[in-house]
């Protein structure tokens, strides 16, 4: 079984693109989750068949098959300030299929001055062949990876909601004999 990345980014958010207020600039948390997609799919390329490694990194090119965002919803949680350390998760939303032209991923931009979302985004992202100028499928090599990167998160998924009803059940348990100490 192989290992598959945590998927994250950590940046220091040192960008002249900030207000005078010193709140970071709106358009940059757009610019975090892009930068953390392209990082993704780089560590992507890191778990993989070497045979299929420059081909993972060849698609933030336009040399051949590419992702092109297709659309990006931004939800601004708070305003973040200059200067603050980020983490930016990605979490594929749905498990691609042999025949997928497109994917979609979710985005949280952390705050770890705030510890806390800073933002939520959506990223639709379009598989594009930029040597026939349309849309094409994955490659099957990519739709492996990325069911088995899916995979992998629905069972952390599930993992992590064990662990929450068995703290839960633990809580109980202790809130119950704390009510019958005399």
């Amino acid at each position: 079984m192989m290992c598959y990345p945590r998927a994250v980014l950590t940046w220091f958010s040192l960008f002249v693109n900030k207000g005078f207020d010193g709140h970071v600039n709106n358009v940059i948390y757009n610019r975090f989750a892009e930068s953390g997609r392209v990082n993704w799919t780089r560590k992507l390329a890191q778990f993989t068949d070497p045979k299929y490694e420059q081909e993972w990194f060849d698609l933030m090119t336009p040399k051949g098959i590419g992702l092109i965002l297709a659309s990006i919803r931004t939800d601004f949680k708070f305003p973040m300030t200059f200067p603050d350390r980020i983490t930016v998760l990605h979490k594929l939303v749905t498990k691609p299929d042999y025949s997928s032209d497109r994917f979609y991923l979710d985005v949280v931009v952390y705050s770890e001055q705030q510890r806390r979302p800073a933002a939520k985004c959506f990223e639709d992202i379009v598989v594009y062949d930029y040597k026939a100028a349309k849309k094409a499928p994955l490659k099957p090599f990519m739709v492996d990876e990325l069911r088995a990167t899916f995979d992998l998160q629905e069972q952390r998924k599930q993992d992590t909601e064990k662990k929450i009803a068995e703290l839960h059940e633990f809580l109980e348990q202790v809130e119950g004999s704390a009510g019958t100490v005399q």
